[in-house]
């Protein structure tokens, strides 16, 4: 059996957790609302019926007393021996009384024989002399017609006094009461404050449910909204709506949750429309040097040559992932390091970058001292100059220019700029903003998200990347790193 309780534990436990699990928050507090309104109606009504048993009690022995007192006057403690006189309304005292002198019985009530039990109860109560009740519960005895079985209440009274030769009063008065209406007034009082207790159980449950649901409907509306705005990126917020304290609160987390919410869904995108973009070139100079060598055949040479170059394309690609990722993460201020300039500019604008069908034929200058190193690492470099020239070379009519140079105060400066359109004035304001263009259908391809690339992996290394609107004719963009 020990073996079969310690295997059914798990169980029972399991079972109480999962049945709080599947209660709501209405039904719990309904629950708990419920738990202490039983609580108190049972102690107001266990507490309500003793006083009433109490009162009851009392009233009886109220009504014992007086009739004691009406018997008395017929009892002579005066003569000897002690002598009951007749009155006009003896049978009505005489009553359910016994009357005693000392030992010997001198009345007692027609439906109590003088040997039965309820007499026998009486004479031990006239023995002790004073003034005293006792209740018998009847054994196939009562008083009153039609007692059997009935509770009796019994009270004594002495009469006379005692005065020498005697030592004690002259006579004791002993009356009953039938306790049976009594019981019955007071358990009718039970089942009425029993039926009550239910009734306002019962209220108390069903209001708690409505009061504490019609208080979490707000609550449940929140929700909603705040699962529809969350999943749709919505613009919309708590805050401007009037609510309790508690929900006021409530509404200012979730809206600074759907915040975070939205900046995440927007870092995602934006970390898409990114690598996408970065991509762009060497997923497409993979695709020309495949159709190159597929357009005829190609001797060893030329075709180790183009391995060299997928080669090369594919570690570009591999590079601007890694480097977007640490972006992403925010570790690229963890990690430390220099690069020299010119072998970075160099690199980048090493054979013709293609953009989408259209090669790319200006000329590319680049003007860097040889000793000229930055604070961040080439990789970072790379990726902050490599979506600038991409921009200049999609719009330079005939050539750009790089130029690399130190300031005083040891920071590093690159200036990227063509002979191009430039930005309209319009425009300026939007310029780094993702995936706004000057004009779209200009049919050059991007998607408006190099500039601001470039300008928060240069911010992301405690540098900048800003217009030059001085620079003319064209565009001109300014890119400060730390010094080395």
């Amino acid at each position: 059996m020990k073996a079969i309780r310690q295997a059914m534990w798990p169980c029972t436990l399991r079972g109480r957790f999962s049945l709080r699990s599947r209660l709501s928050l209405r039904g719990r507090l309904s629950l708990v609302a419920l738990a202490t309104a039983t609580l108190v109606m049972v102690v107001l009504t266990v507490v309500f019926n003793a006083v009433v048993r109490d009162h009851l009690q009392q009233q009886a022995d109220d009504e014992l007393r007086t009739r004691a007192e009406a018997v008395a006057t017929t009892v002579d403690t005066r003569s000897d021996p002690v002598r009951v006189r007749e009155t006009a309304d003896d049978a009505l005292l005489d009553t359910n009384v016994w009357i005693y002198a000392g030992p010997r019985l001198l009345e007692h009530p027609v439906s109590a024989p003088a040997d039965g039990t309820l007499t026998t109860v009486a004479a031990g109560l006239a023995a002790r002399v004073t003034s005293r009740c006792t209740t018998f519960e009847g054994q196939g005895e009562g008083v009153g017609e039609g007692a059997d079985n009935s509770p009796v209440r019994l009270c004594s009274r002495p009469v006379g006094e005692a005065t020498p030769p005697r030592t004690a009063p002259g006579a004791v008065v002993v009356t009953a009461l039938d306790l049976a209406p009594y019981r019955a007034s007071a358990d009718t009082m039970l089942l009425a404050s029993l039926a009550l207790g239910t009734a306002v159980l019962a209220c108390t449950y069903v209001l708690t449910r409505l009061a504490v649901g019609r208080a979490l409907h707000p609550v449940q509306v929140m929700t909603g909204q705040a699962t529809r705005w969350s999943a749709a990126a919505s613009d919309e917020r708590f805050g401007s709506t009037a609510r309790p304290a508690e929900l006021a609160q409530l509404g200012a987390s979730l809206d600074g949750l759907l915040d975070r919410i939205r900046a995440v869904l927007r870092h995602e995108q934006l970390l898409t429309g990114e690598l996408s973009h970065e991509l762009r070139t060497p997923l497409t100079r993979i695709t020309t040097e495949l159709d190159w060598w597929r357009a005829r055949p190609r001797s060893a040479e030329e075709t180790r040559a183009m391995h060299a170059r997928l080669t090369d394309a594919a570690q570009c690609m591999r590079t601007i992932c890694d480097t977007l990722l640490d972006d992403a993460r925010d570790s690229t201020r963890t990690v430390p390091g220099t690069a020299s300039v010119l072998p970075v500019l160099r690199n980048l604008t090493a054979g013709a970058p293609v953009h989408g069908t259209t090669t790319v034929t200006a000329a590319v200058t680049v003007i860097c001292p040889e000793t000229l190193t930055t604070g961040v690492p080439a990789v970072l470099l790379e990726r902050i100059v490599s979506p600038l020239l991409d921009n200049a070379l999609r719009y330079a009519r005939s050539r750009v220019l790089i130029s690399a140079r130190q300031q005083p105060d040891g920071s590093v400066r690159i200036k990227v700029a063509d002979d191009g359109p430039g930005v309209p004035d319009s425009f300026t304001g939007g310029l780094f903003q993702p995936g706004r263009r000057a004009d779209p259908g200009d049919g050059h391809g991007g998607a408006g998200l190099g500039l601001p690339l470039a300008r928060r992996l240069a911010r992301s290394a405690d540098g900048d990347v800003r217009h030059d609107a001085r620079h003319t004719p064209g565009a001109a963009f300014v890119v400060s790193l730390p010094a080395a």
